[in-house]
């Protein structure tokens, strides 16, 4: 049973690695991330400007890369899942600085394709939960 509960968080770790790393190359590629344009908005909301759109979103192609890759090798995991939830929690802000992209304008609950995207990232956020690797001493408690 531990070998197949094993197996699986590997494969939550790897099946992450994979998300990461896809999405993170495509931002390597001007165009081809569908995530381009609300991504450069947000950043560019959050930083006030003061970092060129372009610039912040291949620094976010690297961030996202660092942390598919790092997963996939399974170097530095508790570090690697710090900056993913990070990551994860800036993703939620489009929610609120940009709503009229996350939000049907005629039904204020129901979500766009965009606000769709932006609230799988709950998924994401608990798996990474999931794979924390667990302090001996908390475990023990």
């Amino acid at each position: 049973m531990k070998s197949l509960l094993r197996n699986k968080h590997r494969l939550i770790v790897i099946s992450l690695g994979i998300v990461y790393l896809w999405f993170g190359m495509l931002k390597f590629f001007p165009g081809l991330s569908p995530a381009e344009t609300l991504a450069k908005e947000t950043i560019h909301k959050l930083t006030f400007g003061l970092i060129p759109d372009d610039v912040s979103f291949i620094l976010l192609a690297i961030w996202e890369v660092a942390i598919g890759i790092l997963l996939l090798l399974n170097k530095r995991v508790k570090f690697v899942i710090y900056l993913a939830l990070t990551h994860i929690v800036f993703t939620f802000s489009p929610l609120f600085l940009l709503p009229n992209l996350s939000f049907n304008q005629d039904h204020m609950y129901s979500l766009t394709l965009i606000g769709q995207y932006i609230i799988k990232n709950v998924v994401l956020f608990s798996a990474m939960l999931f794979i924390f690797p667990e302090d001996s001493n908390i475990a023990k408690m």
